[in-house]
């Protein structure tokens, strides 16, 4: 996931941006907004599978995984008119340039239980390769209810190749990959677009295997969120693919729409999302994500909703856990680390999936001409719980609400890499005992002087049945509030009953 943000001290807010190439542009005649690519089957390759390959066992959800590639040629964007904090950015087509890219298909086996919706996910590519962080947040979500995931390598680095051991998928599989090419990032917009058209009116091999789509979603976290958010304003009121929009984790500032990181400060700061669209977009931040994207803060209308979710942070233990295997298939040790220090807090668990889930589900109605998602409020990463280091406000699920830990989005990130600041951490409340509990800026539950000791579980929680019963009363708050799936819900109860918490 991108480097977003970095964290050197526990307080302390510093943006790094991940290096994006320049576009490489090549002048034609202006054209439509965007076409309908030509589908292939790629061949075997070298290893016998695609790049970013599921580990687990799709098959026993009931999916099947494919990849094929799609030719087309792509139109560059250029700004037409002033652009504004509204969102409301106008283009026009500008230069054409030819490209082969891939898509990677997860969808039910049996099409009595495709659920009608596709998400298509801009896949990240901060690691130099690519990766499908939105895929593994809301995992459970999109196998348990039939959704059909598509993942597309929409920028130049996932398929020429960039500064990692992997140069892209070409690199990784030349026999798979030789023949694809990708002119820039300022064509990586409608070639999204062109994806989103392969699926609806397939023109080669359906990579849905004839499920009829009713509603597509375009979803993208972190670097991606910012193109998703250009693409928002200034893309789909011309090219009108999506029904709608996922952007989780996004910062404060859009993306280029020349896809070249020099004209960032081209692009309006803040980027808010614009409110005049038809169709509806999902903003989803984290506590890690609050603090730069707070200057974009809108009030919510009945075509935009945003949540900041407390004690979750931009990426966590569960999207590792379950994307670490796939990351480690494809790429081996060349696989993107967070890099924390030895010793360090361990990474954020807290319900950060949970909600995606809830989100995502949300969507799929609102888009379907359901009714709008709740809105949340507002998270201040500043003031936060002395007795637990929990930020206040903001979404507050049950392991928020009814706390065992210290959850935050922030961490200290002396001596640990570039990607350690985007996996905040948790403090166990177990007396102090752990080499982080330093009470300075590397201890999560209690970052400043002067000293505060950790909680006490059993008085907190003086009886199990009285930590059951809190947890149950919040998981129902959540569920009757809209942040918590039933199903879910139940999952975090039945944890509850089946742990040692209480007296």
């Amino acid at each position: 996931m991108r480097p977003l943000v970095r964290f050197p001290r526990r307080r302390s807010v510093a943006a790094v941006l991940a290096a994006m190439l320049c576009a490489v542009f090549l002048a034609a005649p202006p054209a439509r907004a965007t076409g309908r690519p030509a589908i292939t089957v790629p061949p075997g390759g070298g290893h016998g599978f695609p790049f970013l390959a599921a580990a687990e066992d799709l098959g026993s959800f009931g999916y099947t995984e494919s990849e094929y590639f799609i030719t087309g040629t792509a139109t560059a964007y250029a700004p037409s008119g002033i652009w504004t904090s509204d969102g409301r950015w106008g283009v026009r087509p500008s230069l054409r340039a030819p490209y082969r890219t891939r898509i990677l298909v997860r969808r039910p086996t049996d099409p009595a239980k495709f659920n009608g919706t596709v998400v298509v996910e801009w896949l990240n590519v901060s690691g130099q390769l690519d990766l499908s962080p939105d895929y593994w947040f809301a995992r459970d979500e999109l196998l348990r209810h039939g959704y059909a995931w598509v993942g597309v390598s929409a920028q130049a680095v996932g398929v020429n190749g960039g500064l990692g051991q992997i140069h892209g998928l070409k690199g990784w599989d030349p026999a798979r990959y030789g023949t694809l090419f990708h002119p820039g990032d300022a064509f990586a917009y409608d070639i999204f677009s062109q994806a989103g058209q392969a699926l609806r009116a397939p023109d080669g091999p359906d990579p849905l295997g004839g499920l009829r789509v009713r509603t597509l979603l375009a979803d993208g976290e972190s670097q991606s969120a910012g193109f998703m958010t250009t693409y928002v304003d200034a893309v789909q009121p011309v090219a009108g693919v999506y029904d709608g929009f996922m952007i989780h984790s996004n910062g404060a500032v859009a993306a280029p729409i020349t896809g070249n990181a020099a004209d960032m400060l081209l692009v309006p700061n803040p980027s808010r999302i614009r409110t005049d669209l038809s169709v509806p977009t999902f903003v989803v931040l984290t506590e890690t994500d609050v603090p730069l994207a707070s200057a974009a803060r809108q009030p919510d209308t009945n075509r935009v909703v945003h949540w900041e979710l407390a004690g979750t942070s931009h990426g966590d233990q569960w999207a590792y856990d379950l994307g670490d295997p796939t990351v480690q298939k494809s790429a081996g040790s060349a696989a993107p680390q967070p890099g924390c220090a030895a010793g360090s807090a361990p990474y954020n668990d807290g319900p950060g999936h949970y909600a995606m889930n809830a989100a995502l589900r949300h969507l799929t109605g609102w888009a379907q001409g359901g009714p709008r998602p709740p809105g949340g409020p507002v998270l201040n990463t500043d003031a936060r719980d002395p007795s637990t280091g929990l930020a206040t406000g903001g979404i507050r699920l049950p392991d928020v609400a009814v706390p065992t830990r210290t959850l935050t989005g922030l961490r200290d990130t002396s001596g640990s890499g570039v990607f350690c600041g985007l996996y905040g951490a948790r403090d166990p409340w177990n007396g102090d005992a752990d080499p982080w509990d330093r009470h300075d800026a590397g201890d999560p539950s209690d970052p400043a002087a002067p000293l505060t000791t950790e909680p006490v579980l059993s008085r907190l929680y003086p009886t199990h049945e009285d930590y059951v019963g809190k947890v149950r009363a919040a998981a129902q708050a959540s569920v009757t509030a809209g942040y918590l799936l039933p199903e879910d819900a139940t999952t975090i109860v039945t944890a509850a009953q089946n742990s040692a918490i209480g007296g």
